[in-house]
Formats: structure tokens, sequence, C-alpha cells
């Protein structure tokens, strides 16, 4: 008997059953996100051809300049999900302040924080890019939501996933019972489960980060790295690939499936970090956790980190449990002595 071909709409659907009181209202809202996928993927495989690589003319809250592309994930994920009645308010990295609902429209109780187009810089070298999200119940009782309600900690996810497009679009996702992923089929448009119950490998085989910057780094952040090139063991068969690609998803998409750790610490040029903590940190710390590993900023867990403000930064260490503890371990003795 061949296997079964299990949709995401079905998947979705079958979580849902799980819970007896449950109205329909978040499940359609992950297929809203599945439906801004396949458009967002539609465009970057003709991107070329449709003139949308390049820059867009004008700068984001980060003071980086916008990609064509960046804009119009941006745009997509918004209008496609203002409208619905599902959610109270959005926050993407692309904007500085909330994302209203329109007025005339009805207010949900959910809250949608994404980053549209994660590793846009790569867009017009065709390197693997990808779109971050998650998604809170709202804290605020009633009216429009807030900035309170996008400022939550990770321990208040209630899903949280990624969209990668490379040589196929893949979305994966959780919302608390473990970690599915799906490939988009183009022949039929929807995105079919080719990776059900995702765990990182218990033995890692990568380490990913910009090496070019450990002239910045702390002498904990190069003794950890040394480390994990097997300098500074026993067995130096124990060490591991670096693999560094630039673009945060297909880097943790690697190390998700393979094994490793991915990091991009703090340093003397961003002694704050440089990675979103709302759009990028939390969404796939909820991922790594899991799928059986954990994600820290050096010090504590990334899940347990009260966000300050809708662009704050943050340093960033995920992937295997044990990778990240000795990150933690080696910035703990060697930094802080």
């Amino acid at each position: 008997m061949s296997e079964q071909i299990i949709t995401i709409e079905r998947h979705i659907i079958e979580q849902q059953r799980k819970y007896p009181q449950a109205t329909g209202v978040f499940s359609s809202l992950l297929y809203d996100i599945a439906l801004v996928a396949k458009i967002i993927a539609h465009e970057t495989t003709r991107a070329g051809l449709v003139e949308i690589l390049g820059l867009a003319g004008k700068m984001n809250v980060q003071g980086e300049q916008q990609m064509k592309l960046d804009v119009f994930a941006d745009q997509t994920m918004i209008r496609m999900n203002s409208y619905t009645g599902r959610l109270a308010v959005m926050a993407s990295e692309e904007d500085e302040d909330i994302i209203p609902i329109p007025e005339g429209y009805g207010i949900g109780k959910y809250v949608l924080v994404f980053d549209p187009l994660d590793g846009s810089s790569n867009v017009d070298v065709n390197v693997s890019i990808g779109t971050i999200f998650g998604v809170y119940r709202r804290k605020s009782e009633h009216g429009p939501g807030t900035v309170e309600d996008c400022l939550q900690k990770g321990r208040n996810l209630v899903a949280a996933g990624y969209i990668i497009y490379g040589s196929s679009t893949m979305m994966v996702y959780s919302t608390g019972q473990g970690v599915h992923g799906f490939t988009l089929d183009p022949g039929v448009g929807e995105f079919l489960l080719s990776h059900p119950d995702i765990r990182i490998p218990a033995r890692p085989k990568y380490y990913s980060v910009n090496q070019a910057y450990e002239q910045y780094w702390s002498e904990g952040m190069v003794q950890f790295t040394h480390w994990l090139l097997g300098m500074d063991r026993e067995d130096p068969r124990e060490s591991l690939s670096g693999r560094y690609i630039g673009s945060l998803v297909a880097d943790f998409h690697r190390n998700l499936l393979e094994g490793g750790v991915y990091y991009y610490p703090a340093d003397v040029r961003k002694p704050g970090g440089k990675l979103r903590l709302v759009y990028e940190a939390i969404p796939l710390a909820f991922i790594a956790e899991q799928a059986g590993g954990y994600a820290s900023d050096g010090h504590r867990n990334i899940l347990d980190v009260q966000p300050q403000s809708l662009h704050q930064r943050i340093p960033l260490f995920i992937g295997n449990r044990e990778l990240v503890e000795k990150a933690e371990e080696f910035i703990s003795g060697r930094d802080e002595q």
C-alpha cells in the first residue's frame, strides 16, 4: 500500500481535532500563511522576469535598503491577513510601528509577527531566502491590538515557523506539538508533508558563523569556535565542518535537518547583537526547542527573554542543545572572569 499524501491543510485540520474546543480560526490563520508562502514563492522563482530583483529605493526601519522583493513579501503578508477577522494586530521587521487592522474589519484574538524576507541581500545571486513568523494570543482584552500584544516572551507563542525558498519551497512550522515540514509541489500548487516530526540529529555535523568577524569577537567566542574545530578536544575527529550561507533561514534549516549550531554573537561593533529578537530569534527558538534543540543569547534561553521594543536586537546561538550550552560555558568561563 502506498504512503498517504498529506496536504498542509489536512495536517492542520487533523491537529485541530486534538482540541475539541477549537473554533477553526487558528487553523485558518496557519493556512493563510501557507497561501502567502505560495504567492511569495511564485514571485521568487521568476523575480528576474518581472523586474523585482534589486533595490526598491527606500530604507526600512533597520536603516537597511529594502529590496523590491522585500517590499512585495511584506505587503503580501499584510494584505492577506488584514481583513480576515483573525488578527488583532501585526508587526513586521520592515515596518517601524505595529500594523493595525484597518477600520471596518473584524478584530481577532491572534497576533502575527514576521520577517517577510530573511536573507534578501542574497536575492540577486539566487541564494536561498525565507520568511519567518510567530503567532501569539493577544494580551489586551478588547479593541485594536497593541504594541504590548507583540512584545511577548517566546513562551507565549502558540505557533511559529518559517518558509524557505530554495531549490524547492518548504514550510516548516510547530504549534507546540512537534515540528513538521511541507514541500510545495508546484505541479498541484499544494504543500505536501515531506518531513514529519523533525528532530535535530543527536550527532551534529556543522557550525554556521561568519568567521570573517572573528577579529571582533570576545576571547570566549574565539575559543568556542576553536573547540568546535577540534583544536581543544582530546579526539579531533569530533570536529565540525563549517557551513555558512549568510541567510539565517537557510543556515538554520540545514542544521535543523543535519545537526549543528548557528551563532551570531555580540562583538565590539554590535555589542547588543545583530539579529532581531521578535521576528527572528524567538520564532526560530520555538522551532528549535520543539525539535529537541535549544536557543540562547549566550546567557539565557531566548524563549525567556522579555522583548522591550519591536526592533530589539540580540545575540543568537541556536541548534543542538549541547553545543549551545557549551557556548554559554565558554562565555561565562572566559568572558566574565
